[in-house]
């Protein structure tokens, strides 16, 4: 390990921290995404997009939770598969 790092600190490991309270996020929205019907998660969905403004963007990191976590949940009940952590993480 070199000095610098010994000092400064693993630049990939502060990368890793930051997604892992993104992830954290995610996962808190889990059990109400869960519990919304089909037509509830389009419309959370719907709501989203309106948010994506072009002429006054939200900021997309405070969009990305919900956003990753409708993405999980529809995954979930159409192909019976659930995203990793480490998968969020990489998306």
């Amino acid at each position: 390990m070199s000095l610098f790092t010994k000092i400064l600190g693993d630049p990939n490991e502060r990368e890793v921290k930051k997604l892992e309270g993104t992830v954290e996020s995610i996962n808190s929205l889990e059990p109400e995404i869960e519990s919304l019907s089909d037509a509830q998660l389009r419309n959370k969905t719907n709501e989203l997009r309106k948010q994506i403004d072009p002429e006054a963007p939200a900021p997309l990191e405070a969009l990305l939770p919900m956003a990753f976590a409708l993405v999980r949940e529809a995954s979930k009940r159409t192909l019976g598969q659930r995203h990793f952590d480490a998968q969020l993480m990489g998306a």
